[in-house]
C-alpha cells in the first residue's frame, strides 16, 4: 500500500444563502490519494467536485467555508498539515499553493492574466516557490514549455494568451502547475474545453509528465470514458457525497451503486450500433431542495417507498476490501446490472 500525499477526512463545506439557510456544497466526504498514484472524483455538474477541489486549497470564496473535517497533506519530507485548519493568511498556505500542490483550472483563459506575457505568469511561479533569479526562472519556464509539447517554446514564451489556441493555453495552464514539481496535481475538468484529439494528446501528457515527476494526481471530470485512461482509484460524488468508491477496475466492471450504473450505461460503445443512448431520468436537486434519505432515489430505478425516502442519507459501507457504496440495497441490485467495461 502506497502511504497517502492527501487524506480527506469527514470535509463539509457550506455556503450560507440570503435566508441563513447552510447549502451543503460538500457533505461528509472522505478519501484518500496514495503517492504517485490518480484518483479521478467523478459526477454530473453541481455534485460538488470543484468546491471539493477549492476546500482542499483553501480557495473557495464567502459565503462558502469549510465547517468541519480534515485536509491532511503529507509531504515528502515527512510532517504532516492539516490545511483545513490553517488561518486564511498563513504563511504555509502560500508555500503549498503553487509548490506542493497546483492545480489546472478548468478554463484556461480565466486562469491566465490576458494583460501578461504566459512567460511572465510561469516565472512568477518559479520566483515565489524556488530560490533562483530571473534569468534561471526564464530558462527552467521554457523548458517546461518543451515539455508539454509546445511548439518553438522561445517565442511562445513573450505572447499572451490571446496569442495562442485553447490547446496550446491548456499546455500553459498544465506548465505553470507543474513547473515546481508538485506533490498533488490537482486537474478540474482539463480537457472540458478541448476537442477530442487534443484532449487525447492533454491526458497522455499529464500521464507522462505525472510518471516524471513522480506526483499524485486527483482528476476531476464527468467523464468515465476519461477516468478509464488515466485513474487508478475512481470516487463518484452525487450532491455533495461520495456514493461509490474503489478501483477503477472494479467499479467500471461492476458499479454497484445505482446512479454509478446510470453514468456508465450513458457512455456512448461502438458495440452497440445505433441504438439511443441512454441517460437518467430527472436532474439533480437544488442544495436548498435536498430529498430526504438517500438524495438519489427520486431518481433511482431501484428505489424502495418507505425504505430509500426516509431518514438520513446513506453511510458508505464496505461490501469487499477497498470498495464502499452508500446504498441500503447494495446487495439486492442484480448482478446482471453491471456497467459495460470502458477503455
Amino acid at each position: 500500500m502506497h502511504p497517502s500525499v492527501l487524506e480527506v477526512r469527514n470535509l463539509r463545506t457550506h455556503f450560507v444563502n440570503d435566508e441563513g439557510q447552510a447549502l451543503r456544497a460538500v457533505d461528509g466526504i472522505s478519501f484518500s490519494i496514495p503517492r504517485g498514484r490518480t484518483l479521478a472524483l467523478v459526477g454530473e455538474s453541481g455534485c460538488g467536485k470543484s468546491v471539493t477541489s477549492y476546500s482542499i486549497l483553501r480557495l473557495v470564496q464567502k459565503p462558502g467555508r469549510i465547517v468541519e473535517g480534515q485536509v491532511l497533506l503529507r509531504p515528502r519530507q515527512g510532517g504532516e498539515i492539516d490545511l483545513a485548519a490553517l488561518r486564511d493568511d498563513d504563511e504555509r498556505l502560500y508555500d503549498v499553493r503553487g509548490g506542493k500542490v497546483s492545480m489546472i483550472f478548468q478554463e484556461p483563459m480565466t486562469a491566465l492574466s490576458p494583460v501578461h506575457t504566459i512567460g511572465d505568469q510561469i516565472m512568477e511561479a518559479i520566483l515565489l516557490h524556488q530560490p533562483v533569479g530571473r534569468e534561471a526562472a526564464r530558462r527552467t519556464g521554457i523548458d517546461m514549455l518543451r515539455k508539454v509539447g509546445m511548439s518553438s517554446p522561445e517565442r511562445r514564451f513573450d505572447q499572451f494568451p490571446h496569442e495562442l489556441s485553447g490547446g496550446m493555453r491548456q499546455r500553459v495552464v498544465i506548465a505553470m502547475a507543474l513547473v515546481c514539481r508538485p506533490e498533488l496535481l490537482i486537474a478540474d475538468e482539463p480537457t472540458t474545453a478541448l476537442d477530442v484529439t487534443i484532449q487525447a494528446q492533454i491526458l497522455a501528457l499529464i500521464k507522462s509528465l505525472q510518471v516524471e515527476i513522480g506526483c499524485s494526481v486527483l482528476l476531476i471530470t464527468h467523464d468515465l470514458g476519461v477516468v478509464a485512461q488515466v485513474a487508478d482509484e475512481v470516487a463518484v460524488m452525487y450532491l455533495g457525497r461520495i456514493v461509490e468508491q474503489g478501483s477503477v477496475r472494479a467499479i467500471l466492471r461492476q458499479p454497484r451503486h445505482p446512479y454509478t450504473q446510470g453514468l456508465l450505461r450513458s457512455l456512448p460503445s461502438l458495440n452497440e450500433g445505433r441504438r439511443r443512448l441512454s441517460s437518467i431520468p430527472g436532474t439533480v436537486p437544488s442544495l436548498t431542495s435536498i430529498p430526504p434519505g438517500c438524495p438519489f432515489h427520486p431518481r433511482c430505478a431501484f428505489a424502495q417507498p418507505g425504505r430509500c425516502d426516509v431518514g438520513a442519507a446513506p453511510v458508505a459501507r464496505s461490501l469487499e476490501p477497498e470498495r464502499w457504496v452508500a446504498c441500503v440495497r447494495a446487495e439486492e441490485i442484480a448482478v446482471g446490472q453491471e456497467g459495460k467495461e470502458v477503455g
